[in-house]
């Protein structure tokens, strides 16, 4: 990020997500108020009064930085993704869905005509005799509306602009989203493309003691209560912390609850799903084929487990990159 005096000038945009990661820049809590210190938002659509017109009449690189949350599903959000890359000198890819995909990537498990047949015609909750489909765009007497498009799949931020840094997490915790900024603002930023979270595994955070014994049956975490001290992947829950990249503080193994792989995986993982399905199959405790399929049929959904942040980031998600390469 090139050197300049005065106040920082910062974006946020939220895309295809949740929202956890807005909330996230206000867990800072008090030190909120140094953030304001070091930078102006300039746009921030559920904060700031700030438009898309606004931003359309800056110039390249007005942005210090922007951080943009959220996968990629429609048309609207690729647009604006490509005009905050425009004019933003350094983009950071802000939470899991805008690193991997997140939860909203689960969907490339299933078409575009599968989704909608699915929400407009086949749920249980669905009340539409007339099979009424959004369209992009409809003519009315006072003109013509639109919609957004809505594309065949889920794409992470990089698949569509150039993404300079990435902050995991679901959301990311308070104390990386600070060093992130802190780091901004003093110009102490690692080289473009790193992670802004520690290289190593959430196993290396975590406190729990590991016997190195295997197991004969996999518990969902409402049917056990595991003991506080030991590792929870022996004691039969799905943790994917050997696979996950570390920075989260182990917060949801110190709840009890194993982790469920938002952080994505290390530098040395070319598939998250695939290294977290490797480390599940190696403690199982038998030689027995049948036995073993029904050791893991304890797992209820092993796809959207193992792939539950990172399905559009993965081997299986992440191969196609054509926008518009039909609608199904």
């Amino acid at each position: 990020m090139p050197e300049r005096t005065g106040k920082l000038k910062f974006a946020l945009y939220w895309a295809a997500g949740c929202g956890g990661c807005e909330v996230a820049l206000l867990d800072t809590d008090e030190r909120l108020l140094e953030l304001a210190e070091l930078a102006d938002i300039v746009f921030w659509p559920i904060a700031v009064d700030a438009k898309r017109e606004h931003v359309e009449a800056m110039g390249e690189g007005d942005i210090d930085v922007a951080f943009i949350n959220g996968a990629v599903r429609n048309s609207e959000q690729e647009e604006m993704c490509r005009l905050l890359r425009e004019k933003s000198g350094t983009v950071v890819a802000f939470g899991s869905c805008a690193c991997f995909g997140g939860i909203p990537g689960l969907a490339n498990f299933f078409s575009r005509r599968e989704i909608l047949d699915w929400v407009y015609s086949a749920s249980p909750s669905t009340a539409n005799p007339d099979g009424i489909r959004p369209l992009p765009q409809h003519q009315v007497r006072e003109g013509r509306l639109t919609l957004p498009e809505f594309y065949r799949q889920v794409y992470k931020l990089n698949d569509i602009i150039q993404v300079d840094y990435y902050l995991p997490g679901c959301p990311p915790p308070p104390n990386l989203v600070l060093e992130a900024v802190t780091a901004i603002a003093e110009g102490k930023l690692p080289p473009p493309g790193s992670t802004l979270a520690p290289d190593t595994t959430v196993c290396e955070e975590c406190e729990r003691v590991k016997e190195e014994k295997r197991v004969r049956a996999f518990k969902r975490p409402h049917e056990i209560v595991p003991d506080p001290d030991r590792c929870l992947l022996e004691l039969g829950m799905v943790c994917c912390g050997p696979a996950t990249r570390a920075g989260c503080g182990a917060r949801c193994l110190s709840a009890n609850m194993p982790c469920r792989g938002c952080f994505g995986p290390t530098s040395r993982v070319l598939d998250h799903g695939a290294r977290i399905a490797g480390a599940i199959a190696t403690l199982v405790d038998s030689q027995d084929e049948e036995e073993i399929r029904d050791i893991l049929e304890g797992i209820p959904d092993p796809s959207g487990t193992f792939y539950r942040f990172g399905l559009p980031a993965s081997l299986l998600g992440g191969n196609r990159r054509k926008l518009r390469e039909g609608v199904s």
